[in-house]
């Protein structure tokens, strides 16, 4: 048997399969990319929460009160834990833990349609018109910060999202739709007591391995052409490490990850709110802890073109501000905010004029996200919009000064040429854009 075997110890295994993926023609340069990887993949215990709020919120009504102006809605400036920093009233919770936040009112992603503006806030870069298959934000923090003998490096609750681009699937993100929910077919199957059957899933992931091996090296001999051969054996190894990921996540324990207890659902009813989004805040939590360094939570509903005070009540005050507060508070208490950073964000920004509709329209240029965590100067309001939120009066912020800021936070050196990546054509990719243009806010680190 593969684990009996003095000749077929783990060591001789891996040093096996490391040999045979370098005889295809995508073997070399996987490898090259795990050995540049290798000085990154040390970084451990930083992870990286986003909150993401599908459908472009509302930022005028949220975090920045025009008090006076004919743009101001519904709500009230509401007075929080940092000195001297206001958001708005529907948001009572999480104003008593703004000592531990940051809004930024200057920013500026440039973008006010929903595909772009998405794509935009969770991968850094506009879409790419030259074929580069760009990887998320979470799929490039999971390749820097994250512990490669966890099972889940990234994990996205209630959307899509966290494709790993040219990373490939080992950085993908784990789906999850039900928080509170155990994933489906996520544990081994029972083949005999949890010892044996973990011995036995082992041998079987050692076996398929092999063939997998096999099918990449010695398979489609009627593939000449180099880039057809290329093209091959980069989509078998896709696939070889997806297979891989999930047999991780059965054989290490991941159902554990997911489980709520009567602690748990006592959570949710007092504090984080027993709905998707709380759900997903409070599992965030728990993953954290067990390891997993990125996890996105999805809230939707803020395409809010018309009758935005109710809306901003039942999604804003009734949902985000219980999941959100408890969050940090949560972190916070349990010693994980230093190591943790968190970003609030969405689409695009509201229009500060109110429509006819009693709504708000896109908006791409000065609007809220709110960050905190990991080492950041929290309590703290950075840049400004004029007196009507129109126009940024002060320090704008670029997606590009965004995520340097936050992968600085989380301890990536973007300076050190060594750790920068290549992407599908070849190129050099710096992950927060070129350098001249991704220096992170100083005065938030």
């Amino acid at each position: 048997m593969l684990n009996n075997d003095p000749r077929l110890n783990r060591r001789h295994f891996m040093k096996h399969m490391a040999g045979g993926a370098a005889m295809t023609l995508g073997g070399a340069e996987f490898l090259s990319n795990l050995q540049a990887a290798a000085p990154a993949m040390k970084k451990q215990g930083k992870h990286f929460i986003m909150l993401y709020m599908g459908g472009g919120p509302t930022h005028m009504d949220l975090w920045t009160i025009k008090t006076g102006s004919d743009n101001k809605g519904s709500f009230d400036p509401l007075k929080t834990s940092a000195p001297g920093v206001e958001i708005s009233d529907a948001m009572p919770k999480v104003a008593a833990q703004f000592k531990n936040l940051i809004k930024i009112e200057s920013f500026n992603s440039q973008e006010g349609d929903h595909g772009r503006g998405r794509f935009r806030l969770t991968h850094a870069f506009p879409p790419s018109t030259l074929g580069v298959n760009i990887p998320s934000v979470n799929a490039i923090i999971s390749h820097f910060c994250g512990n490669p003998e966890n099972p889940l490096l990234s994990v996205t609750v209630g959307g899509g999202g966290g494709e790993a681009g040219f990373l490939g699937n080992a950085y993908s993100a784990f789906s999850v739709q039900n928080p509170g929910t155990v994933p489906e077919n996520i544990a081994m199957p029972q083949m005999g007591d949890e010892r044996t059957s973990t011995a036995r899933g082992e041998r079987r992931k050692g076996l398929l391995n092999v063939l997998e091996n096999n099918f990449k090296s010695f398979t489609a001999p009627h593939l000449t052409k180099a880039d057809e051969r290329k093209a091959y054996s980069d989509a078998a190894q896709q696939h070889s490490e997806l297979v891989g990921k999930a047999l991780d996540i059965s054989l290490k324990g991941g159902k554990k990850m997911f489980e709520f207890d009567a602690k748990d659902n006592d959570l949710l009813q007092k504090s984080y709110g027993n709905n998707g989004f709380g759900r997903g805040c409070l599992l965030a939590r728990k993953l954290v802890e067990s390891g997993v360094s990125v996890v996105e939570v999805n809230l939707g509903g803020w395409d809010m073109h018309g009758n935005i005070k109710d809306g901003v009540t039942r999604n804003g005050t009734g949902v985000l501000d219980p999941g959100m507060g408890s969050l940090v508070e949560d972190l916070v208490q349990r010693g994980l905010w230093k190591d943790t950073v968190l970003l609030w964000c969405g689409d695009f920004g509201r229009t500060p004029r109110i429509n006819q509709n009693a709504g708000r329209d896109h908006w791409g240029v000065g609007w809220t996200v709110v960050l905190g965590g990991g080492g950041l100067k929290g309590g703290q309001s950075y840049g400004s919009t004029d007196s009507n939120g129109m126009s940024i009066k002060d320090k704008p912020v670029s997606v590009s000064q965004l995520y340097s800021t936050i992968y600085t936070a989380l301890g990536i050196n973007l300076g050190d040429r060594n750790l920068d990546l290549h992407d599908n054509i070849g190129r050099r990719f710096y992950i927060a854009g070129e350098k001249e243009n991704a220096a992170p806010i100083k005065e938030l680190l």
